[in-house]
């Protein structure tokens, strides 16, 4: 080793060591946060004068113009509205669409792991500053997520929570296999290790497989999808039996199961098996629908997904552009219904076909598209926590639960478009990002 390396080497170790002290410095620290209003995630209406304690990484008191504990450092946000870290149930940390899908292609195939792996951790923190606490990463190859996950939790790297899927499961030539070229033009075929499996009991094999090297919930493509060569985007693609099992099985071992469905014939019997969300259901009918608000079911209807495939914008191959612009004309439609249902809906954006960072257009979509500003919210907040399984840490401003905090300016309920200028992130009680506040009201105190 050379001396600058060595020299390298310590000082990162330095830092490795100094960093989680400095942590654990940090959380003794108590904080209130003040703002005009709060949102917390679950109420009907906004608490005024807003204070927020923080100690410990954790919210130890909620409420309107609470006294500031003695010695407490204070942060006013001002004109602002506080609400619950964000939460996007649907995401690709490890990829990053363009407009040209020929030329991604291109770029995939000569972008190596290393690469990969830096370019999601890029895209982790973009996501947070924009107010994103929590992710669900519904599939990445050669374990990126897994990865990143980690390194996120040991603090190696800034982003969200992450609850990783690892490989997306599917079957032999559909959406989630690598479709579009000649035999073994790359290699072997795929397998259980990348997620493609047939029959009942291989389907169970490859859910261990993903939970053997980290998963926490299971991604599955029941039907076709748009951004694929050589399926139809709404057949069904498992059987009803390989459906059963892989969902038996992952939740035998403690894991939801996430199914990627356009179709309603493939939702459907994902729904009769115990899936826990359906994703996109761009054609679902009102009877599927209803089967969901029966069984509980979530959708997470990943509106902003349609904007990036939309051939009006999109350099797409032909038997793409077709399939998005079905895809695109059933959203409406489907949204409209599950409203009408009255089924529960969990905010995901298919960030990796969006560009990440820009995850809170969401909230302006599902407005656009029949939901009120304060369901809105909750999709993207307590609704997403309870379809992530992590409602009794987080997802809403409550004594006891994590400190994941973010402001906006203004009111969301008047103008829900201000989710999409955050300007103060806090997760798990760490300030990650504090811009100047949009009032005029002195922003910090002692």
């Amino acid at each position: 080793m050379t001396r600058i390396a060595c020299s390298l080497t310590l000082l990162a170790l330095a830092l490795a060591i100094a960093a989680p002290a400095a942590r654990g410095q940090a959380k003794k620290e108590v904080v209130a946060l003040k703002a005009r209003r709060l949102f917390d995630g679950k109420s009907n209406k906004l608490v005024t004068d807003a204070v927020v304690v923080v100690q410990g990484g954790r919210i130890t008191a909620v409420g309107s113009k609470l006294a500031v504990p003695s010695g407490a450092r204070v942060i006013d946000l001002g004109d602002a509205t506080l609400m619950p870290g964000f939460m996007d149930a649907h995401t690709h940390l490890s990829t990053q669409r363009s407009s040209d899908w020929n030329q991604d292609l291109v770029d995939d195939m000569r972008r190596g792991l290393p690469e990969e792996s830096i370019r999601a951790a890029t895209f982790a923190e973009r996501t947070l500053m924009a107010g994103f606490t929590t992710v669900r990463n519904v599939g990445s190859g050669d374990f990126v997520d897994i990865g990143l996950r980690d390194a996120i939790a040991h603090g190696w790297a800034r982003g969200p929570r992450i609850i990783a899927a690892a490989h997306a499961l599917g079957a032999r030539g559909g959406h989630c296999d690598e479709t579009g070229f000649p035999y073994q033009r790359f290699g072997g075929e795929t397998g259980i290790k990348d997620g493609i499996a047939a029959g009942a009991e291989r389907f169970r094999e490859a859910v261990r497989f993903q939970i053997k090297y980290g998963a926490d919930v299971i991604k599955v493509c029941v039907t076709g999808g748009v951004l694929s060569l050589h399926d139809s985007v709404d057949a069904p693609q498992l059987t009803a039996l390989e459906m059963t099992a892989l969902i038996d099985e992952a939740h035998r071992l403690g894991r939801k199961v996430a199914a990627h469905a356009h179709g309603d014939h493939g939702a459907r019997e994902a729904v009769e098996a115990g899936i826990d969300s359906i994703e996109h259901g761009s054609f679902l009918s009102r009877a599927t629908l209803g089967l969901m608000k029966r069984r509980g079911t979530f959708l997470v209807p990943t509106l902003m997904a349609y904007e990036g495939i939309d051939p009006a914008t999109q350099k797409l191959p032909p038997e793409i552009a077709a399939k998005a612009r079905a895809a695109i004309r059933g959203r409406a439609a489907s949204m409209k219904l599950a409203l009408e249902a009255g089924v529960k809906i969990a905010l995901g954006t298919d960030a990796g076909v969006i560009r990440h960072g820009t995850n809170a257009r969401e909230f302006r979509l599902m407005v656009k598209f029949g939901m009120s500003p304060l369901a809105a919210l909750r999709a993207g907040t307590s609704s997403a926590a309870e379809l992530l399984g992590i409602a009794d840490q987080t997802g809403s401003v409550t004594k006891g639960k994590a400190a994941d905090l973010v402001a906006v300016p203004g009111n969301p309920l008047e103008d829900i478009t201000v989710t999409e200028r955050v300007f103060f992130v806090m997760k798990g009680g760490d300030v990650v990002r504090r811009d100047a506040p949009p009032a005029s009201r002195t922003a910090v105190s002692r």
